[in-house]
């Protein structure tokens, strides 16, 4: 295996990614992984450094990071795939805050799983996203999922909580969102052919499986399978979002009777009243976007993961 380009947040989990960098380069050494590293320094360093190292052909490109970093590293790659530098693979060692980007593409949380897993090389292509509206009309790539609405809302006061990492601060953080949140936005989602207009609580856009630490927003989600899986749970009051919390952690919510689960490849959502708070993959899209454009675009890059276990 040709050297990685090992890109290191060192804020990333609050700080857990640079606290734990010693032990991803002993595994990394142990498993006979050679890699080339650097520490991000500002926002958008990481999307840069991934295409310059897409661009020198580099073979790999593996983010130790949350999902925030991992986006922007995504970003970076998928911009060196449209100049035509479409050799380099992506790969994740997970020591984020939520840690679903990784969740997404079958790699699990910790040093020694992630560090095993490049050592293994087992490589897939992905789907990846394209998100297009709010703060980027341009558009967006993400590789996990757009949450518009509560889910949004949610991972805005998330990052505002500190010294929590996991499905514990996206709880708390919940529970802060429903004694503030606003009245749901009256929206227009279509979904390829399909229409539905109603007050909408969230819409989660879904190329992975989860959100916020745990929460699975599209239990069935595949990032190989060409479509997203639509999560749309409609307005609620705040009794009853609290009590529809265990059926998202669960995965079972589409048995209740404000939420309904869908497949498209397109997907617009517009604000017929009201605003839509978004995010793909925990980074901020917009806190007050009118109307925002997604598609998937199939097989779009190699990702290093775990086998099949069949």
């Amino acid at each position: 295996m040709s050297p990685i380009f090992l890109i290191v947040n060192p804020i990333s989990g609050r700080g857990y990614a640079q606290r734990v960098l010693p032990e991803i380069e002993k595994k990394l050494r142990e498993f006979r992984v050679d890699y080339h590293f650097t520490f991000t320094e500002r926002p958008w360093h990481a999307a840069e450094l991934a295409e310059q190292a897409a661009r020198q052909g580099y073979d790999a490109v593996v983010v130790a990071s949350g999902d925030g970093t991992a986006n922007e590293a995504l970003n970076g790659l998928m911009r060196a795939v449209q100049a035509g530098f479409d050799k380099t693979a992506m790969g994740v060692i997970a020591v984020g805050t939520g840690n679903d980007f990784a969740y997404g593409m079958g790699i699990p949380s910790g040093v020694e799983a992630g560090c095993k897993i490049l050592a293994r090389n087992y490589r897939r292509r992905v789907d990846i996203g394209l998100v297009k509206g709010g703060d980027y009309p341009q558009g967006r790539y993400f590789g996990n999922g757009v949450g518009i609405g509560f889910d949004a809302a949610t991972g805005f006061v998330a990052a505002k909580i500190r010294h929590l990492r996991g499905m514990l601060l996206y709880l708390i953080a919940a529970l802060q969102t429903i004694l503030i949140y606003y009245k749901a936005p009256h929206v227009r989602v279509e979904l390829d052919g399909e229409v539905i207009e109603t007050p909408s609580l969230m819409v989660s856009v879904m190329n992975g499986q989860r959100m916020g630490g745990g929460f699975f927003m599209a239990p069935q989600g595949n990032t190989v399978d060409g479509i997203f899986d639509i999560c749309l749970a409609r307005s609620a009051g705040r009794m009853r979002i609290l009590s529809l919390i265990p059926y998202f952690i669960k995965g079972t919510q589409a048995t209740q009777k404000e939420v309904s689960m869908h497949r498209a490849r397109r997907v617009v959502v517009t604000a017929l009243q009201g605003t839509l708070p978004a995010h793909c993959d925990g980074e901020t899209v917009c806190y007050a976007g009118k109307e925002l454009h997604m598609e998937i675009l199939p097989a779009q890059i190699e990702f290093i993961t775990q086998a099949p276990t069949t």
